[in-house]
C-alpha cells in the first residue's frame, strides 16, 4: 500500500493496528491459513516452533482482540483444554478498519489544531 511518501506493507499495518508482536502475527497467519481448524496451544507450539508460553500469550491477546474464538474442551480424566479458531476475515477487517479510521479521525483533529495555529 503506497501512502504518499512512504510504502506500507499491509502486514505492518495489521501488526501496528492490533499492536501485535512477531509471534502474535505468526499465530494469526497460521489460523488465517487454517480457517476451519480448531487448535490448542500444544499443537500450535509444535506447528510454529514457538515456546508454549509465547503461544499462550499470543492466543490470549488475539482472543481478547476478538481475532480468535475460543472453545473449552473437557477432558475425560477431568480438567479441560482451550481450543482456538480464527474469526471471519470480514470481522477482522472491520476491527482493523475501525482502528485505522480512528487514526484518520485523530489526524483530522491534529490538522485542525495546526490549521488554527495551535
Amino acid at each position: 500500500m503506497d501512502f504518499a511518501c512512504k510504502e506500507f506493507k499491509v502486514e505492518d499495518v495489521i501488526k501496528c493496528a492490533l499492536n501485535l508482536t512477531k509471534a502474535d502475527l505468526k499465530v494469526m497467519k497460521y489460523f488465517l491459513n487454517e480457517t476451519e481448524k480448531w487448535a490448542d496451544t500444544d499443537s500450535l507450539s509444535k506447528a510454529l516452533k514457538l515456546d508454549i508460553s509465547t503461544i499462550q500469550r499470543s492466543v490470549k491477546k488475539l482472543h481478547e482482540k476478538e481475532i480468535l474464538q475460543r472453545s473449552q474442551q473437557n477432558l475425560d480424566g477431568g480438567g479441560y483444554v482451550f481450543k482456538y479458531k480464527i474469526h471471519s476475515r470480514a470481522k477482522i477487517k472491520n476491527i482493523i478498519m475501525t482502528v485505522v479510521g480512528s487514526w484518520a479521525d485523530r489526524l483530522g483533529q491534529e490538522l485542525e489544531k495546526w490549521e488554527n495555529g495551535g
